[in-house]
């Protein structure tokens, strides 16, 4: 994990492999963003037109490499975008900590390789600190465990022969001030519990089992104090998860239901938070058509996204208790696995017929939103990649937001948006529930193919307790990047959905939610 520290040293003193400088987009040209003020002076005030001499307009994610000036002891500046100008009419107008935060990892990744890096970007508040901390802790991440000289040997290596970003130095934070160090402090416990989702959502499936997963959890709530509950099979046989049970029941893997619990003497809110955690989906007896089954390991990146949030509740000390459900199983073809047309006895007590086994995962979060209802929280939010529908109605990089409340639906909505995780309102149309009428059981898994990711809400929404605040959150596009790496977010696992938790948590915690 690259390192983070606050210092108020002088730009051309400091001993770095880089320092890294903000550049907008102004009105008349490309504009050097506060905090780069004593590399611009080195240049003689022109560093602007040099950086347009060299291509450079400011525009968000852009990057540009120059020597750095006579007199400095870093021999490289990098400069990157930061999209537009803030209005200087405003006098109390800034950079937006997305754009802070984006701009911190487009640097942090083009800098692996390096042993310390500068970042001289515009640090007017202590929300700045911590978006700049949280870009370069989620810039820098690489995932290589896996690789000859991956991070458990000395020689680490990841990108392209390079380690990663060894440590970030911010200019302008002040090392000493309670608000920076808190807000640094936050960045770390975000940024280090994302990043442990993003392993996770990566690993294989040979090792990433539901078994496996839960010694994971049971390792980090010893860490972290928090009390942990592991339903393995036999377990879920005797308390009758049908819907956990049917799912796994096809793999020599068998499912896990963990129930992780953060509990706050002073607190008096619960929230629930539910996961899907499917460690591989092949599709079941439904199987996946050739060209969808490469990525599938990232199926329960619900489940990591709800651990991290837990965990990094517990971090942060947040006076509100949070308990997360992670249904865990592996959807395999074979002697044993459910068939379409089985129908299953849910947890509930309703019965389901499966008409596609590839539509598992509101069956495992079924089972697991009924144990959660069970405790009355105040609130439960369920985090799934759910369906590609949501995928086809809303893109690869922005989750949808379902919820039995237009308030709760808001104030999720509002929170995601917040902390710079592209999500979007969802309805629940009543007239899509009749599509999942069944002639042999309560509710049948599938309904009509038109707005497929909202008949999963209305699944869904069947298992929570009459009376609890619910939302559902679908992040089967963002989940995993498929395509080329931007801003802070990674190719592969991206670890979506963990920061809208854990702000949700902080909301519940001081009062302010909704």
């Amino acid at each position: 994990m690259t390192a983070l520290t606050l210092s108020t040293a002088a730009a051309p003193g400091l001993r770095a492999d880089a320092i890294v400088i903000g550049v907008a987009k102004g009105a008349k040209g490309a504009v050097v963003a506060a905090g780069a003020e004593a590399v611009d002076k080195a240049y003689d005030g022109k560093l602007a037109g040099v950086l347009e001499t060299l291509g450079a307009s400011g525009a968000e994610g852009e990057l540009t490499k120059l020597p750095a000036p006579a007199g400095f002891k870093t021999p490289l500046v990098v400069a990157v975008g930061l999209g537009a100008e803030p209005d200087g009419k405003d006098a109390d107008a800034g950079y937006e900590a997305e754009a802070l935060r984006r701009a911190a990892g487009v640097a942090a990744r083009a800098l692996a390789g390096c042993r310390k890096a500068a970042f001289a970007l515009p640090v007017d508040s202590p929300g700045a600190v911590e978006a700049i901390g949280e870009g370069v802790l989620l810039g820098a991440y690489a995932f290589d465990a896996y690789k000859e000289n991956g991070r458990q040997s000395k020689d680490v290596k990841a990108r392209n022969g390079k380690a990663p970003l060894g440590e970030g130095v911010l200019l302008g934070g002040k090392p000493r001030d309670a608000a920076h160090k808190g807000a640094l402090a936050r960045a770390v416990a975000v940024s280090e519990e994302l990043n442990r989702a993003r392993d996770l959502i990566n690993m294989p499936p040979n090792d990433l089992t539901p078994a496996s997963f839960a010694a994971i959890a049971q390792t980090a709530a010893k860490e972290h104090g928090l009390k942990i509950q592991v339903l393995d099979d036999k377990a879920l046989v005797k308390g009758g998860y049908g819907g956990i049970l049917g799912v796994g029941g096809g793999s020599a893997a068998t499912p896990r239901l963990v129930k992780l619990s953060y509990t706050h003497p002073k607190a008096d809110k619960h929230l629930a938070y539910v996961g899907k955690g499917i460690t591989y989906d092949s599709g079941g007896i439904s199987l996946k058509p050739a060209g969808h089954n490469e990525t599938m390991k990232c199926d329960m990146s619900g489940a990591a996204a709800v651990f991290a949030a837990v965990v990094t509740a517990a971090r942060l000390g947040l006076e509100v208790n949070v308990t997360g459900w992670l249904a865990l199983a592996e959807n395999m073809p074979s002697g044993t696995a459910v068939r379409p047309g089985d129908v299953l006895r849910m947890y509930s007590g309703k019965t389901v017929e499966v008409l596609n086994t590839d539509a598992e995962g509101r069956l495992v979060l079924a089972d697991a939103l009924w144990a959660a209802s069970q405790e009355k929280p105040d609130a439960i939010v369920d985090v799934a990649t759910l369906t590609g529908a949501m995928m086809l109605a809303l893109g690869s990089r922005t989750f949808g937001v379902m919820a039995n409340d237009d308030a709760f639906r808001s104030a999720v909505y509002e929170a995601a948006e917040e902390v710079g995780e592209p999500a979007w309102p969802m309805p629940l149309p009543e007239h899509l529930r009749k599509g999942m009428e069944s002639t042999v059981a309560d509710i049948a898994n599938m309904g009509e193919r038109m707005g497929g990711g909202l008949v999963a809400g209305l699944f869904l929404r069947e298992f929570v307790g009459e009376g609890i605040t619910w939302a559902h959150l679908d992040i089967a596009g963002p989940a995993f990047n498929e395509g080329g790496p931007f801003g802070y977010t990674p190719k592969g696992g991206t670890g979506s959905a963990v920061r809208t938790l854990v702000r949700l948590a902080e909301l519940t915690a001081s009062g302010d939610l909704g």
